[in-house]
Formats: C-alpha cells, sequence, structure tokens
C-alpha cells in the first residue's frame, strides 16, 4: 500500500522529487527529509511557479503575443510586491554594452548610480 500511495503522490506533482530532495539536501541544517515534506514542498513550489507565471502572463505583454516572456516576468518581479524578492534572480535585461559603460563607471566612481541621469539623456539622444 506504501508504494501505491507514493506513486500515487508522483503523479500528482510535476517536478521530480529526487532533484527537490538534492536541493533541499543542500541546506547544512538538513540531515532528513520525511517524504510528506518532500512532497509538500515540491507541490508548493509548482504551485508558487504557476501562480509567477500566470501573474506574469496576465499582467504583462503576454496577452498581446499570446506568450509568455522573460521580460514579462522580470517586470513582476520588479513591480509587484509579492514577487520582489525574486528581482535578482530576474534581473531585467540591459545590452551587453550598458553594463560594460556600468562596470568602467564603477571602476572610476567606486559606486553604480551616481550619474545615470547623464548616461540616459545620452540614450535618448543617441534614439
Amino acid at each position: 500500500p506504501e508504494m501505491a500511495a507514493r506513486l500515487s503522490e508522483n503523479r500528482l506533482v510535476s517536478l521530480p522529487l529526487s532533484r527537490i530532495r538534492v536541493i533541499m539536501k543542500s541546506s547544512p541544517e538538513v540531515s532528513s527529509i520525511n517524504q510528506d515534506a518532500l512532497f509538500l514542498t515540491a507541490k508548493a513550489t509548482e504551485l508558487f511557479v504557476q501562480y509567477l507565471a500566470s501573474y506574469s502572463y496576465r499582467h504583462g505583454r503576454g496577452k498581446e503575443k499570446n506568450a509568455l516572456t522573460y521580460t514579462d516576468l522580470s517586470h513582476t518581479a520588479e513591480e509587484c510586491e509579492t514577487f520582489q524578492f525574486l528581482a535578482d534572480i530576474l534581473p531585467k535585461k540591459i545590452l551587453a554594452s550598458k553594463y560594460l559603460k556600468m562596470l568602467e563607471k564603477e571602476k572610476r566612481d567606486g559606486e553604480v548610480g551616481e550619474g545615470d541621469e547623464e548616461e540616459e539623456e545620452e540614450d535618448k539622444a543617441k534614439a
């Protein structure tokens, strides 16, 4: 009966439980993982990803193209308070040239963020 219960549990979750277990065990505080905790963590993760995707689709430009884009996800992480903790994981895309300019400016000034107004006006003038 226990084996049958596990098989039916696995069908309720799309994410691979073995990978979830590896991720959970990567934490130094975790010594063993209860099967129920593993299943619930996997299911909660799956539901969270579905919620993030559907929210991003509804509030992004995906509806226009009938597609979910990375830009939709990064915009959600930046604008929606619920998802702001993902902003580092889903950063806004920027051009490599702009990133290199930021690095150069950081080397010169010692800090990113100073003088951004000048660069924005230069970008507007080029456009």
